[in-house]
């Protein structure tokens, strides 16, 4: 029950007891490479490089002392732009045990996002590597730092005599002081809002994350994670790594980006024993053509996050890809990042309709989002969370920080959510979605969750469009399934009668494809700024009125 007495019928929920460690993530990592030293502990695929964690400690000190050897002191900002590679998580870990801050840099952002995280973040060294089959990056680089007042001294290419002299420089590294509580990474908000924000996140954020996850997996040395998302992403380098860190299990990076033929070759010849990913990229894995030639036996469990899972999807991926203990994470970046997960043991409806139960040491409660009052379980409100995963603010920007933390340490996630009997929580649309119709509140999510029972339909984005004389209108961009057809007038009609006629989408879009971030999230703002240009709404109000 919650401090202050209020009733156990209202939706608040604590997280196990758990001692929180107070331990830098340095620290937690030579423990590891102590107590596992010849366990496999990183496979790069596409580089052929392995190590184990005592090659692993190794090789980030080597690192670490190269930093150090380039002037950098504890607390200063280093930049990795890159997709997935042996080299990210040695710096990442390098930083860890100098005390230097490590900035994730989206490697899909161009020469106008990069020239944004260079002049926010203050890095003062850049690694990327000088092109890939996306992008030249060191073009990309020269565009953006054209005429701009940053702090970038120098780029360090991967893959080039630059990694080799830095390593080269580097005397023999002793551990600075650091403390649990200091700034470890920044990373950017996903940019599926608008412009991201660089969360400050602390080593016993980081650390902690990784081991009340990887104890909610049952994860241990014997394990072995194949990791397709990328690293940039806290989905790669906290429930990957951090997870890595604290319990010993090993990280496969099947390949530099998503490839579902990788990946599910790297869980056959790695024998990996875990499997994380987004929907759509287990979607891809299951779709592939060759799909049952592959040996996925020794698959075990793993993390499904980053959107909602379908029923049949996880029923397949229990089923067909031998995982019976999936689970699934919620949270968000500011939350290091999960603060809510299934159990390997729950069942398959508890893992697709709710995103399980809050983790140790943590918080959360359902609050009214207009008067933060605690609402009675069952009934929907903004969920919120508070412990010690709760970032430590967004860099230079104290004001955007106390919109979302209040005065009482509660991180506000802007998430709707719906708090069951038996603890767990249902996700059910988030408080920017919602459209305002003539007064009317409507939740983007429950008409497209409604659209998925149409059997033609194999995805569905809902929007609200600015209106004149409603103030918003629904819209919603539909892909259907392959060999299917179907018209806007047809959907509509088989809406009416099934749902309020004020849900009823008024705009019908049939699409292929949906914009979405590197990590799989579908940019909900994009289809609306498009749709905006295209229907010429710009002069009309973008504020929903009653």
């Amino acid at each position: 029950m919650k401090a202050g007495g209020l009733a156990a019928r209202e939706s608040y929920a604590a997280g196990p007891a758990a001692a929180v460690w107070e331990r830098t993530i340095g620290r937690v990592l030579r423990q590891t490479a102590s107590r596992c030293p010849s366990v496999e502990a990183l496979v790069s695929r596409h580089q052929k490089l392995r190590f184990t964690w005592r090659e692993l400690l190794l090789a980030t000190e080597k690192v670490a002392a190269g930093l150090l050897a380039l002037g950098l002191n504890p607390g200063d900002r280093v930049g990795v732009w890159s997709t997935n590679c042996a080299e990210w998580v040695l710096l990442q870990y390098a930083c860890a045990l100098s005390g230097i801050v490590l900035v994730n840099v989206n490697p899909a952002y161009r020469s106008h996002e990069l020239r944004f995280v260079l002049q926010k973040s203050a890095i003062r060294i850049l690694f990327l590597h000088e092109s890939d089959a996306r992008a030249d990056y060191r073009r990309i680089l020269a565009e953006s730092v054209e005429g701009v007042n940053c702090l970038l001294e120098r780029t360090i290419y991967l893959g080039t005599r630059d990694w080799d002299v830095m390593l080269a420089a580097g005397e023999r590294f002793t551990d600075p002081v650091i403390a649990p509580g200091d700034v470890a990474n920044i990373q950017y908000t996903s940019g599926t809002t608008g412009s991201p924000k660089g969360v400050l996140l602390t080593h016993r954020n980081l650390i902690n994350n990784g081991r009340f996850i990887g104890e909610r997996l049952g994860a241990s040395e014997v394990d072995r994670i194949c990791l397709p998302v990328p690293l940039y992403h806290c989905f790669g380098c906290v429930i990957g790594t951090m997870v890595a860190a604290a319990t010993g299990a090993a990280i496969i990076l099947p390949a530099a980006s998503f490839d579902a033929g990788e990946t599910l070759q790297a869980i056959q010849e790695e024998r990996a024993t875990a499997l994380y990913g987004v929907p759509t990229m287990f979607i891809a894995e299951l779709s592939r053509p060759d799909f049952a030639q592959y040996d996925l036996t020794s698959l075990r469990t793993g993390v499904m996050a980053g959107a909602p899972c379908p029923i049949e999807v996880m029923r397949r991926v229990v089923d067909e890809m031998h995982c019976p203990q999936i689970t699934i994470c919620y949270g968000q970046t500011e939350s290091s990042p999960v603060s809510t997960m299934s159990s390997i043991d729950d069942s398959l409806d508890v893992r697709c309709t709710t995103v399980g139960r809050a983790m140790p040491a943590t918080e959360i409660q359902i609050v009214d989002p207009a008067t933060s009052a605690v609402l009675p379980v069952g009934e929907q409100g903004e969920l919120c969370t508070r412990g010690y995963l709760v970032m430590k603010g967004y860099d230079a920007d104290d004001e955007a920080t106390a919109k979302v933390i209040d005065a009482e340490g509660w991180l506000h996630s802007g998430d709707l959510a719906i708090m069951r009997e038996d603890g767990c929580f249902r996700m059910t649309g988030r408080l920017k979605d919602m459209i305002l119709r003539g007064g009317e509140n409507i939740y983007p999510r429950e008409i497209e969750e409604f659209l998925y029972t149409n059997p033609k339909i194999a995805e569905a984005q809902v929007v609200g469009l600015p209106d004149a004389r409603l103030g918003e209108t629904v819209l919603a961009w539909v892909r259907l399934k392959p060999g299917e057809s179907a018209t806007a007038e047809e959907l509509r009609a088989w809406c009416k009668g099934k749902i309020a006629y004020f849900k009823v989408p008024e705009a019908i879009r049939f699409v292929d494809s949906f914009p979405m971030t590197i990590t799989g999230k579908v940019q909900k703002f994009r289809i609306r700024e498009m749709e905006i240009a295209e229907r010429g709404l710009d002069s009309v109000s973008h504020t929903p009125t009653a």
